[in-house]
């Protein structure tokens, strides 16, 4: 049925057992899969920068770092399960388009995402990447809670 996956990973716990669940999926479909994950920008003023004692480089160089240790910690669920894995990643200010743009430019035919659950106003106020994602994707997408 499904053949090629997207499976985006923010590094968060739940995100970390969608990353498992959906390598199990994804074996079970015999299907291959993506994995993604989309960096925040660096915003802060220069003065700031200065405050902080940081730099657009340190913050570049940290936030690919942990980028990589996500993207390594799919990888490797996917080598014990034996499903094919490639991994992406993106510089964005909106994950949920960068989600979208990566499934759509990978051939993918599901998008595999955690959801965090808020509700009420926290989900008003914060906004949810999933609930961007399945607003927008005309991708299919299973959300996994």
């Amino acid at each position: 049925m499904f053949e090629h996956i997207l499976i985006p990973t923010d590094g968060s716990k739940l995100s970390e057992k969608a990353v498992r669940r959906g390598m199990r999926f994804a074996r079970a479909m015999k299907a291959r899969v993506t994995v993604f994950h989309a960096i925040p920008k660096f915003h802060t003023s220069d003065v700031m920068m200065d405050l902080l004692g940081t730099s657009r480089g340190d913050y570049a160089k940290a936030a690919q770092a942990y980028s990589d240790d996500q993207l390594r910690f799919a990888e490797k669920v996917a080598r014990a399960l034996g499903v094919p894995c490639d991994k992406r990643h993106t510089t964005t200010d909106d994950p949920a388009a960068a989600i979208i743009q990566a499934a759509r430019m990978n051939d993918c035919d599901l998008i595999l995402m955690a959801s965090h659950g808020r509700r009420g106003l926290g989900a008003l106020v914060l906004g949810s990447e999933t609930q961007k994602v399945l607003t927008h994707s005309t991708i299919p997408v299973l959300v996994y809670r």
